[in-house]
């Protein structure tokens, strides 16, 4: 009982212990992979950001989608604007590093980066995507 509520209570251990389940049953487990959303002011900038990202491995894949318009508030004032937004696939655990990398080489003062967890999916891309992003 002892050791169930440590694995339990402890995110390390929690953590090992679902790998160790994914290994043994093969099965994915929900949340180890994300999807980063970013938005970009132009293409020349997103593909940049892009190739930034998939250099430092920091990714599996990454797709640039086209204009898309955006609304929002900027210092008290509405704003309109066309923007290019990047689906970033990569791990879970990956996310700050991640975040933390494309605010130091976004030109926005607040880039728009937020991450969604990976539920569900084909398990062979999943698997794909951890092969290709080395674990921290």
């Amino acid at each position: 009982e002892v050791l169930a509520l440590l694995v339990l209570t402890s995110p390390l251990l929690w953590g090992l212990a679902l790998q160790l389940h994914s290994a043994v049953t093969g099965s994915y487990v929900p949340g180890t992979h994300s999807i980063a959303l970013v938005t970009c002011l132009n293409e020349q900038i997103a593909r940049d950001i892009a190739r930034a990202i998939m250099d430092k491995r920091l990714a599996a894949y990454v797709n640039i989608l086209p204009k898309s318009s955006a609304l929002y508030f900027w210092k008290g004032e509405l704003e309109e604007s066309t923007e290019i937004l990047l689906l970033v696939k990569t791990r879970t655990s990956k996310i700050g590093e991640l975040s933390n990398y494309i605010r130091s080489i976004h030109p926005f003062e607040i880039p728009d980066i937020v991450s969604l967890p990976i539920d569900q999916g084909n398990p062979l891309f999943l698997r794909w995507i951890g092969e290709n992003v080395p674990r921290d």
